[in-house]
């Protein structure tokens, strides 16, 4: 899970938020897409209470637009600088095996910029991530996956693995799975919640 706090609701806890301001004014002039990590995490009760009473409406019920909890694919970490947060859940988690998928990462090319950025990836994602475990529960939920993938006609080992060991611990935490590649997770529609963003 994202390493910020927690707390019953989610607020911004800025007023000056592009979501949180004035409908009239939002039709006038178009603000950039919000930034900063309270965007992507919940807020303590103090911020909560010291945000104004008409800016904390506002956000909270963009909020509530916005799924709570969810686990983003590799993709989606490799993007995570082009998406506008409101595509994403309020709590996000990675998988260690998207961990692992980043820390191999740089080692997969010969090109040393290349190199680097895929480095750069990595140690944001360690700062900011707790990855959930792929566990005895993520091994059943794997089975499942395997299951239908095979039933679907379509090959569940080589490349695809890895994708669909994410989607098993995506399913067996019982969260969506955020992704920017749908093909990869075809077949699954009846198993686990497949977000495109």
């Amino acid at each position: 899970m994202a390493k910020p706090s927690s707390s019953l609701e989610t607020a911004c806890p800025s007023a000056n938020c592009s979501r949180c301001v004035d409908i009239a004014s939002s039709r006038q002039r178009r603000r950039s897409p919000p930034s900063g990590p309270h965007h992507l995490s919940t807020t303590n009760a103090s911020e909560r209470t010291s945000t104004p009473r008409r800016a904390r409406i506002r956000c909270l019920v963009a909020e509530r637009r916005r799924p709570e909890r969810g686990v983003l694919d590799t993709s989606v970490i490799i993007d995570l600088d082009e998406l506008d947060p409101l595509q994403l859940p309020v709590s996000v988690a990675v998988s260690a095996l998207t961990m692992a998928e980043l820390a191999a990462g740089p080692h997969a090319t010969a090109d040393p910029d290349e190199r680097g950025r895929r480095q750069d990836h990595l140690q944001r994602a360690e700062a900011a991530f707790d990855p959930l475990p792929f566990d005895a529960n993520a091994a059943r939920a794997y089975g499942r996956v395997f299951a239908l993938v095979i039933a679907a006609g379509r090959k569940a080992r080589g490349a695809r693995a890895v994708d669909l060991l994410i989607a098993a611990t995506a399913l067996a935490a019982d969260l969506p799975l955020y992704t920017r590649n749908a093909d990869d997770f075809r077949a699954l529609d009846d198993l686990i919640e497949v977000v495109v963003v």
